[in-house]
Order: C-alpha cells, then sequence, then structure tokens
C-alpha cells in the first residue's frame, strides 16, 4: 500500500514548483511493502478503489485521501533493489 505520511503532513507547506516526495515506510517483519499508485481523474481513482475493494482486494479505508498533482510533478523514491512496474488501463467516462 502506497504509504504518505510525509507527503500528507508536508503537502501544504511545499511551494508549486517542489515535487511531492513520496517515502515508503517500514513493512512488518516476515512481510513485505507494497505501494499502488493509482493517477487519473478524481472520479477515476475513487472508481478504480470501488473495484478493488468490490474484488475484495483492499478496503476503501485503507487508501489515503485524495492528494492533487502539482505541476512539478511527484518523487517516488524506492529503497535499493526494488522495481517498478506501471498498469495502464482505459476506462470509459460516463
Amino acid at each position: 500500500m502506497l504509504c504518505l505520511p510525509y507527503l500528507l503532513s508536508s503537502a501544504r507547506q511545499r511551494q508549486a514548483t517542489s515535487p511531492l516526495l513520496l517515502t515508503n515506510s517500514e513493512s512488518q517483519p516476515g512481510r513485505e511493502r507494497l505501494r499502488h499508485l493509482i493517477i487519473g481523474s478524481p472520479e477515476g481513482v475513487r472508481g478504480a478503489i470501488n473495484y478493488l475493494h468490490l474484488l475484495r482486494y483492499a478496503e476503501q479505508r485503507k487508501w489515503s485521501q485524495l492528494v492533487t498533482i502539482p505541476d512539478s510533478g511527484i518523487v517516488i523514491t524506492p529503497a535499493q533493489g526494488e522495481v517498478f512496474s506501471l498498469l495502464s488501463r482505459d476506462r470509459a467516462i460516463d
């Protein structure tokens, strides 16, 4: 799951020219922390969260609040040895 403790506490203090920093907090012993990132319109992100809830993959209340991406973008800082995969998928707009 995506962890945003630093992001949520300091996002309002950052200038529009500074990217957001997404940090990865420590996982529990014997478990791996996965970070899911859904980027899209507010309706699309809420729809994806609701769909994952219906599939019993992730409860809606476990996700962070929606965070507006600044013009400067987002910086994701992975730990040594982590990899990245991105899924792009279209959705119908009602």
